[in-house]
């Protein structure tokens, strides 16, 4: 499963406005409301899109993700904001976000590309191009060019913006913000820039800064990538003890070969905690086993670690918002 910072989830349930619940939807996503913001903290990407598919049941969601992308401000992004804003150039800063994003988000990559009238800022994220997908990438889009701004010396536009999914309904925001055309049922998820625009010195670029930035950078980026096992091997482990109840940290720990606090420590690395990946491991497993009709709710109930089948429902409704029989009739349907 991947994962994206919960950096995005609070910067579009902010965008949301009165017209949602702040809080539950922040749970919904394993976020504490009353949290300090923590742009390590990671939340899982299937959760993100489940998230912003609830938000657009309950509020107009077209122009959601161009007030999300206005909302971006670099200082909350890290030290990858820090170092974005110290590069020397603009093209600079994309080649950090290009160089760094998994430090963001483990579902989408960036390229840099050459093309006709200037260089193209390319969003990949794979996977099926569900509401609360298009919803993302868009955003991403936006937020992309909000922080190009923030360190740009003038007036930054973009020749053009590509998406690949169909149009909404109405388009005149997102025109607006990006302040060029943009080209709905494109091949790619793109910005395209001239590249005088990319040569341009950053306000606060700093090389010196900008050195000791992508050292510490580089370093935190070979944790994640030095263990990308740790996570799913976790959760294989609680999937297999749920049946057995509640499971231990310890014993989840040793199995790994790991002692409790090196496992604490290293859960904590990837922005996650022993009782929350208990959690989504759960959830997960809840998920898969009502899509395949053969076992029943009790079932489902006991292997997912619960002693009652009404504590797994009620557990149920709390991370999806419906009951388990609900959710298992709407995939027979679909």
């Amino acid at each position: 499963m991947g994962y994206v910072t919960s950096l995005f989830a609070r910067k579009v349930v902010a965008a949301a406005g009165s017209g949602v619940d702040a809080a539950a939807m922040l749970a919904s996503v394993g976020i504490a409301p009353d949290a300090p913001l923590d742009p390590g903290q990671m939340v899982p990407a299937a959760r993100y899109y489940d998230m912003l598919e609830r938000i657009a049941d309950q509020i107009d969601a077209t122009d959601l993700p161009v007030r999300t992308g206005a909302s971006m401000r670099l200082d909350e992004y890290g030290a990858l904001g820090l170092a974005f804003k110290a590069a020397t150039t603009l093209e600079a800063s994309h080649a950090r976000v290009e160089r760094y994003a998994r430090l963001w988000s483990s579902v989408a990559e960036y390229e840099l590309r050459p093309a006709t009238g200037g260089t193209l800022f390319i969003l990949h994220r794979a996977g099926e191009r569900r509401l609360g997908m298009r919803l993302s990438n868009e955003a991403t889009l936006a937020s992309a060019v909000s922080i190009a701004r923030q360190v740009c010396p003038v007036p930054l536009t973009p020749v053009e913006v590509l998406i690949r999914h169909p149009a909404p309904r109405r388009v005149a925001a997102h025109e607006e913000w990006f302040g060029c055309p943009v080209r709905f049922g494109a091949d790619l998820d793109a910005i395209l820039y001239a590249d005088e625009m990319l040569a341009r010195p950053n306000i606060l670029g700093d090389e010196g800064i900008s050195h000791y930035l992508t050292t510490h950078l580089d370093a935190k980026l070979s944790e994640i990538t030095r263990e990308p096992d740790l996570v799913m091997q976790a959760k294989a482990a609680i999937a297999q003890a749920l049946s057995e109840g509640a499971p231990k940290m310890t014993e989840i720990a040793s199995g790994l070969g790991l002692s409790a606090r090196s496992f604490h420590r290293r859960l904590s690395e990837h922005g996650m905690t022993f009782q929350g990946l208990t959690e989504e491991t759960r959830r997960d497993l809840a998920e898969g086993l009502l899509r395949d009709q053969t076992h029943s709710l009790a079932e489902i109930a006991f292997l997912t670690g619960f002693s009652e089948q009404s504590a797994f429902t009620r557990a149920f409704k709390r991370w999806v918002g419906t009951t388990p029989a609900t959710y298992r009739r709407a995939i027979s349907r679909h």
